[in-house]
C-alpha cells in the first residue's frame, strides 16, 4: 500500500488538474463575483433589458458600472468612432462601462447599451464552432436584409476596422436594436433576451425622439422653401409694379401739363387701380413674411432641441478653450 499510495495521490492531483482546467472558466467567473454585489442601478437595467440568468452572470463578471461623463471618460477613451460612445466592454470578465445619459427623453438608452455590450461579452465566450455558424448569420443578414438606415450608418463607422470588429458589433447592435431578425438569429438570442422585443422598443423610443423632430425639421424646410420662393415672386411684382406707378405718374404730370383731360382720367384710373392691386400684394407678401419668420423660430426651436439631444449623448469631456 506503501508503495501505491504516491501513485494514488498523483492520480487524484492530475484527476484534480483536468477537472480544475475543464472549469477553468466557470472558477474564474465564481472568483469575479465572489465579493461582487451589483448596485440598485445595474440590477434594473439588467431586469429592464429581460436579460436571461446567463445573461445576468455575463453581465455581473464585468462588474458593469454606471458613470458620469467624467469617470466614463477615464474607462472609455476610444475616440475613433464617428457614433456616439455611450458603453465600452473592456475584454472578459474585464469590465463594462455604461455612460450615465440623463436626459429623460432619451429614456431607454443605458438598458439598450448594457444589452449591448453584454452581448459583446456573450460573443467572446461562443466556441469556434459556434462562432462561425453565427458570423454567417450575421453577415447573411446584413448583405441581404438589412434596411435600418441608422444601423447601417453605425455600422460604416467599423467598416475600416477588421472584419472581426464588425462582426462583433453586428452581433451587439442586431440582438439589441433590430426587430425582425431571421428566425435561426431570434432562437439564438433567445438565451440572452427573455423578451428582445422590449429591448428594441427601449431602442425605437429615444430614436423616435430624433426621428419625430428630423422629420418636423424637413417639414418646416420645405414650407421655408415655398414661402421663400412666394416672397420672392411677390417682391418681384411689386418691383415691377412700383416701377409702373412711377411711369404712370410721370404720365399723369404729362397730362396735366398738356391739359389733356380724357388722358388724365383714364391715367388716374389706372394708376389707382394699379394701386389696389399692389397694396393688397403687399399685404399678401407681409403676412408671408410673416409666416416665413413664425416658420423659421418653430424650426430653430425644434432644432434646439435635437442639438440638446444630440449633446446629451455626447459622452466626451467638454475641451476647454483658450483666452484672449
Amino acid at each position: 500500500m506503501r508503495r501505491v499510495w504516491p501513485y494514488i495521490v498523483l492520480v487524484i492531483l492530475l484527476s484534480v488538474n483536468v477537472f480544475a482546467w475543464s472549469q477553468r472558466q466557470q472558477i474564474a467567473d465564481w472568483w469575479r463575483l465572489r465579493d461582487y454585489k451589483p448596485s440598485a442601478e445595474i440590477v434594473a437595467l439588467a431586469t429592464d433589458s429581460t436579460m436571461t440568468d446567463s445573461a445576468k452572470h455575463l453581465f455581473y463578471i464585468n462588474h458593469p458600472s454606471l458613470e458620469d461623463k467624467a469617470d466614463f471618460n477615464m474607462h472609455c477613451s476610444d475616440r475613433g468612432k464617428e457614433t456616439a460612445v455611450l458603453g465600452c466592454y473592456h475584454g472578459d470578465r474585464r469590465g463594462i462601462y455604461i455612460y450615465a445619459v440623463t436626459d429623460k427623453r432619451l429614456e431607454g438608452v443605458r438598458q439598450v447599451t448594457a444589452a449591448h455590450e453584454m452581448l459583446h461579452q456573450a460573443y467572446d465566450r461562443l466556441s469556434a464552432e459556434e462562432r462561425d455558424h453565427i458570423n454567417k448569420l450575421l453577415s447573411d443578414y446584413y448583405v441581404t436584409s438589412l434596411h435600418d438606415e441608422s444601423v447601417k450608418s453605425k455600422l460604416d463607422s467599423y467598416r475600416t476596422q477588421s472584419d472581426v470588429i464588425l462582426v462583433n458589433e453586428m452581433h451587439s447592435i442586431f440582438g439589441s436594436e433590430l426587430r425582425n431578425l431571421p428566425p435561426a438569429l431570434e432562437e439564438y438570442y433567445k438565451q440572452y433576451f427573455i423578451d428582445r422585443q422590449k429591448v428594441v422598443s427601449f431602442r425605437e423610443s429615444y430614436q423616435t425622439e430624433f426621428t419625430r423632430r428630423q422629420d418636423l425639421v424637413a417639414q418646416y424646410d420645405a414650407q421655408l422653401s415655398d414661402l421663400k420662393k412666394r416672397i420672392s415672386d411677390n417682391k418681384s411684382i411689386l418691383e415691377a409694379r412700383l416701377k409702373y406707378l412711377k411711369d404712370k405718374e410721370k404720365e399723369i404730370n404729362q397730362d396735366i401739363n398738356d391739359r389733356n383731360q380724357s388722358a388724365y382720367e383714364a391715367d388716374i384710373r389706372d394708376y389707382n387701380a394699379t394701386v389696389a392691386t399692389y397694396n393688397s400684394l403687399l399685404g399678401t407678401t407681409r403676412k408671408l413674411i410673416e409666416d416665413h419668420n413664425a416658420v423659421v423660430a418653430k424650426r430653430n426651436d425644434i432644432a434646439v432641441e435635437e442639438q440638446q439631444l444630440q449633446q446629451a449623448l455626447d459622452s466626451r469631456l467638454d475641451t476647454p478653450t483658450s483666452k484672449q
